[in-house]
């Protein structure tokens, strides 16, 4: 059988491993023009839509507003398409009436023209795509603000996508992301602002966005997602496409094509009789398992990212967005996961807040200040198990230790958004089902306690 040699045949070289954020300082003419764009892109989409409004007026003039807004945004490319999803992930920082359309950006953006796509990986692999392929389709299978998606077969028969990224995308989204700043610096003089921290904010997304144009970067993501997701030996019910690193480049991702419907396609699942709280629990538990055991989890669980595939099983993709806890934050998100699902001991939380900083010299004891997080978090668990939110626990900590003065890491906080993205999905397809007392997702980071816990349970554990 004949077998390629790419570029990355071998895994990738470390040099390729290494993303640097741009900076954000400098705002010269390029950056000066590029504003003026934007305002008059976003004000005049803003207020055609407002003027088809008028006439009719169905539902608020809001709505309308921001229907516009996002038109402007998907119209003015990448950075805002960007923009927009993380208004749509973020409804706490947004109003509800502009955080609701923003949805769009997570899969409304139009692809770039296939001769490109053909160029880009004709290019990276150094080799015509007639050579390349056994065949190749031009009409993309999805597009994204980096990206787009093309299936494939190998020439040895593998059903394949390839993942292209689109061109010129790191200069245009640099010169975005120093307008961004510079609207956000304006912006923190303001209440709204500074509650939201605008600058902060955009820093965030430039430091994310660094890691997503570099698709070797999340090429090994995904890789190393998949191979710790069965260490355990089980977890046979989720699963990661195979990257094919003979067909990859530095702007090309080549994987195992999968087929099934997004997690959020609730009448889908319905009318395949999907058992969705066994999903759930069984992609929760992989979830889990990465963030307190592993180290690099999956950072952006929006549900074009999480599907359900024809076999039943779950299957997660796209991996620009990743984080790792250190070994010293992933013991407290150990200790607060333990406390809140087996024992309410909130004075083991107080220890390991104290072991990396977050309390000044002389604050109390452990049990004085696990006694307070207490009247705050086991409130929460106490005010009915089917209905706490995991994502809120983890942000109300965060929030808790911002109050004590410490300085939580970012990657705390992206774990708190996912949880709240898997929540969603469950208040959708399982609302009886509590994550937040189920021994099942950590049955493999803390197998004595779980095992008891569960067999005291009689209920049948999914395998």
């Amino acid at each position: 059988m004949f077998h390629r040699s790419g570029p990355l045949s071998d895994g990738p070289p470390s040099e390729l491993l290494t993303t640097e954020a741009p900076d954000l300082s400098g705002f010269g003419v390029l950056e000066l023009r590029r504003i003026i764009v934007v305002l008059a892109v976003i004000g005049w989409r803003a207020l055609r839509s407002i003027v088809r409004w008028l006439p009719r007026r169905r539902g608020p003039a809001s709505a309308a507003l921001a229907e516009g807004v996002i038109d402007g945004f998907i119209h003015l490319g990448p950075t805002f398409v960007k923009l927009g999803q993380v208004m749509a992930s973020s409804p706490g920082l947004f109003p509800q009436w502009l955080a609701g359309p923003a949805r769009r950006c997570l899969d409304q953006v139009p692809p770039f023209p296939a001769d490109v796509v053909r160029a880009t990986i004709e290019g990276d692999l150094g080799a015509p795509i007639a050579e390349l392929f056994e065949s190749f389709d031009e009409v993309p299978l999805s597009a994204a603000s980096i990206g787009q998606v093309h299936a494939c077969t190998l020439s040895d028969g593998r059903d394949a996508v390839v993942k292209v990224q689109r061109p010129g995308l790191r200069d245009a989204m640099t010169r975005d992301l120093r307008v961004l700043h510079g609207i956000a610096s304006v912006a923190q003089r303001l209440e709204w602002g500074r509650s939201a921290n605008a600058e902060g904010m955009v820093e965030d997304l430039n430091a994310l966005t660094a890691k997503e144009l570099n698709p070797v970067v999340e090429a090994w993501n995904q890789q190393r997602f998949r191979d710790q997701l069965w260490s355990f030996g089980d977890n046979e019910g989720v699963t990661v496409p195979e990257v094919y690193w003979d067909h990859c480049g530095p702007r090309t991702i080549c994987m195992e094509r999968v087929r099934g419907i997004p997690m959020d396609d609730f009448d889908g699942l319905e009318r395949r009789g999907v058992d969705a709280e066994l999903v759930l629990r069984r992609g929760a538990k992989a979830w889990a398992e990465a963030v307190l055991e592993h180290g690099p989890f999956h950072g952006d669980l929006h549900a074009g990212n999480i599907w359900v595939l024809d076999d039943g099983r779950g299957c997660f993709l796209d991996f620009g967005i990743m984080g790792e806890l250190s070994d010293e934050w992933r013991d407290v998100a150990r200790d607060l996961y333990f406390t809140c699902v087996f024992d309410r001991d909130f004075s083991r939380v107080a220890r390991a807040y104290r072991r990396v900083g977050v309390f000044p010299e002389g604050m109390g004891t452990d049990e004085e200040i696990g006694e307070r997080i207490g009247m705050i978090l086991g409130t929460m668990l106490d005010s009915g198990m089917s209905h706490v939110s995991l994502g809120d626990l983890i942000t109300s900590s965060v929030t808790l230790m911002k109050d004590f003065g410490g300085t939580p890491p970012r990657e705390l906080m992206l774990v708190g958004k996912q949880l709240l993205y898997i929540e969603r999905y469950t208040r959708q397809l399982a609302p009886d089902y509590a994550a937040v007392t189920d021994p099942y997702l950590v049955r493999n980071v803390f197998p004595d306690a779980a095992a008891e816990r569960l067999a005291a349970s009689g209920e049948p554990v999914p395998d």
